[in-house]
């Protein structure tokens, strides 16, 4: 009974001891540092994030299998024991894009035929299924009315009275106000569909406030959206780091205020 006993004592220190700390950086096929990318330990079920340079480091026994996450990217699984005992290299490739086939008429050497045929081809659509330019998603947006617009044709005789009705009423102002929320929703769930609430959740910033904090960091580092709008997820996520240590002191400061 003792020695069933003591069996059982000791397979947790020998479990714990065969653990080891793997580190590593992950970057693209251009060799450029990922930041975000989830690294999760299959077996234990732990997982980490890389910082902003790709660099991450996670326990793990030799048996262990780590996978790598990031959208955009193909997922990718190893052995811990196949990792280099210094500080692994991993690379994630890009998961390539389909550009539809675009359709070419046939032609007959017939040029009165081959002229007509062509001049039914959409040249338009060509070159978008070519370069995978996006169609308009949803209702296009109507302009609001501008000041300018609308007053210097009054001047010249022309009354534009849409225009200066919605001046005056206040629904061109508050159609700018509505497109500006919009857009800055559309920014922040691009963010967020992309990076696990995890990653924000780890640096101290509760899940009801991620998106609060994306929003902060538009205003505290402009760049910040500038590279959401050139969908450059990694610049993006550099400037959102910056703002991080002021978002969380003052998560801290509030809280402290409320006792």
């Amino acid at each position: 009974m003792r020695i069933k006993l003591l069996i059982f004592v000791v397979f947790p220190f020998l479990h714990a001891f065969s653990q080891k700390t793997v580190e590593g950086s992950i970057t693209d096929e251009d060799g450029v540092a990922l930041p975000a990318v989830m690294i999760m330990n299959i077996s234990s079920e732990k997982k980490t994030y890389t910082a902003l340079d790709g660099t991450f480091s996670i326990e793990a026994t030799p048996e262990d299998e780590l996978r790598f996450i990031r959208s955009g990217y193909e997922r990718s699984s190893i052995k811990a024991k196949y990792l280099k005992e210094n500080k692994a290299s991993i690379k994630l490739i890009r998961i390539a894009e389909q550009i539809e086939e675009v359709e070419i008429a046939n032609l007959t050497g017939d040029i009165k035929k081959d002229s007509r045929a062509m001049a039914k081809i959409d040249k338009g659509k060509m070159v978008k299924d070519a370069v995978g330019l996006p169609e308009p998603v949803g209702k296009m947006r109507e302009t609001p009315a501008d000041i300018k617009q609308v007053l210097l044709p009054i001047l010249l005789g022309n009354l534009n009275i849409q225009g200066l009705y919605d001046l005056v009423s206040g629904d061109a102002r508050r159609m700018k106000g509505q497109y500006r929320y919009d857009d800055l929703q559309e920014d922040i769930a691009w963010i967020r569909e992309r990076i696990e609430d995890d990653y924000f959740i780890k640096e101290g910033i509760p899940k009801e406030r991620i998106s609060e904090f994306i929003e902060f960091s538009f205003l505290d580092k402009p760049q910040t959206r500038t590279f959401v709008r050139a969908r450059n997820l990694t610049g993006a996520l550099s400037r959102m780091e910056e703002s991080l240590p002021v978002f969380v002191e003052r998560l801290k400061e509030s809280s402290v205020g409320k006792y």
